[in-house]
């Protein structure tokens, strides 16, 4: 269903240019989700999120991906949700513009690689250009260098060590959809710790 918003898009503030698009449907292992998708006709904005259709708790999951057969198991992650891989310290929060996708595990490596590949270059125009922190980019290139080759040589299905997937959504919005696959209630601590995302513009649609 199809229907256009009079609320000011949040990125460029055109009023009245916003349109929702909501798709329900059944995800298999995890029940019924409205897929909700917010855009602007005026700047390109999107947003889209994931609500599953029985209110659930804030949520952990983790998956030890060990095997090529591994990267096929599917991700859903809410725009709420933050996603690490602790064996190699890195993490992902949900910003103000964040939003939700259903992938699988090689998706989630690919995103920590399109991530790490943009820093590389980053760090190549700043060493290039006498930037001022030239220096913290050359020294920061061996370490990107050595977690971009561990992460390609993971999503080609080589694993070197297990790499652990997680998921923390403090909107339960979030899960790992495996078999192997496990889930737990976040902490009050992670609960307090933990971005939430984006205002959540649907809870406005009313006013």
């Amino acid at each position: 269903m199809e229907s256009d918003i009079s609320h000011p898009c949040p990125a460029c503030g055109t009023p009245d240019a916003l349109t929702m698009l909501s798709l329900t449907e059944e995800i298999p292992y995890f029940g019924e989700h409205t897929q909700v998708t917010l855009s602007c006709a005026e700047c390109g904005w999107r947003q889209t999120d994931f609500i599953p259709a029985q209110e659930r708790e804030p949520c952990a999951w983790s998956l030890e991906v060990n095997e090529p057969s591994m990267l096929a198991v599917r991700v859903v992650r809410g725009s709420s949700g933050t996603v690490r891989i602790p064996e190699l310290g890195l993490e992902v929060s949900p910003g103000n513009h964040s939003t939700g996708y259903v992938s699988n595990i090689e998706g989630v490596l690919q995103r920590f690689i399109d991530i790490i590949e943009m820093l590389l270059r980053q760090a190549a125009t700043d060493i290039s250009t006498d930037d001022p922190d030239r220096d913290s980019a050359e020294s920061g290139q061996p370490k990107l260098k050595e977690l971009l080759s561990t992460l390609c040589a993971a999503r080609a299905g080589e694993f070197a060590q297990p790499l652990t997937v997680e998921l923390l959504d403090p909107h339960g919005h979030s899960a790992i959809l495996g078999d192997t696959a496990h889930s737990r209630p976040l902490t009050e601590d992670e609960r307090v710790d933990l971005e939430v995302g984006p205002t959540a513009l649907i809870l406005d649609l009313g006013d």
